[in-house]
Formats: structure tokens, sequence, C-alpha cells
């Protein structure tokens, strides 16, 4: 039992080391607030800027999405995520390091995502084979 549970704490450190290693990472930092200013940034400019110079449409602009973003289902994170993930490529197109994660947990991702599909196919067939009537009946 006390193995069981230092292997998942070193599993779970790497996974952590990985995660912060990738988030942590300066061109993407760079990436990320460029990409938060796009979606969401300009709106606390407009809420400050409106408010301090008395301009009333900029700030009702800025404040209404601010009121949106704080809603629960609200797409803005995986957006900017996105975009960030956009402009790396774009401005850093040889950062084989970060690019290399990601391709590599797109192909996990593509991976599970199949495997997923083919355990529903077979659920299927299973279903239709116990479901189909049997070609001699019995009386």
């Amino acid at each position: 039992m006390a193995e069981k549970r230092i292997i998942l704490k070193e599993k779970t450190k790497s996974i952590i080391k990985k995660i912060l290693w990738f988030f942590l990472n300066p061109k993407l930092l760079l990436c990320l607030g460029i990409a938060w200013m796009i979606t969401n940034g300009w709106s606390y400019v407009f809420a400050a800027v409106g408010a301090a110079t008395g301009i009333h449409w900029m700030s009702a602009a800025g404040g209404a999405y601010l009121a949106l973003l704080w809603l629960p289902f609200t797409p803005e994170k995986i957006v900017t995520v996105i975009i960030a993930i956009f402009l790396l490529k774009l401005f850093f197109p040889k950062d084989e390091k970060t690019l290399g994660v990601l391709i590599e947990e797109k192909n996990k991702l593509i991976a599970a995502l199949k495997a997923s599909v083919e355990k529903r196919r077979q659920k299927r067939a299973e279903k239709r084979r116990k479901t189909a009537p049997s070609a001699h009946p019995t009386e």
C-alpha cells in the first residue's frame, strides 16, 4: 500500500512539474499575456479609462464585457489559450520544446479519442448482437 502511494506521489510530482514548466515558459507567458489582452484586457482598460475620464460608452462597454466574463459558462479561458498557442507558433516557430509538448499532448488526445470511439463502436455492435432477432426463432 505504501509503495502505491509513493508511486502515485512521484507521478503527481512529475505531472505538476511538467505543467508548471510548460506554463511558466517565458515565451508562452508572453503569448498568454498578449492573448489575455486581446480577450480580456481591453475591457479592464475600457472600464478604468471610461470611469476616469467620464466617457460613459467606454465604461459601459468594458463593464458589460467584464460582467459576461464572470459568468460560469463563458469560454474565454479556452479562447485565450487557443490564441496564445497560435501566437506562440507565429512568434516562435523554432521553439521546439514548447511546441513539442503541444504536439505530444495533441497526439495523446487524438489517440484517446480514437480509442474512445472504437470502444463505443464495440459496445454498439455488442448491443446490436444481443437485441437482433435470431435467424431461427424457436417456438
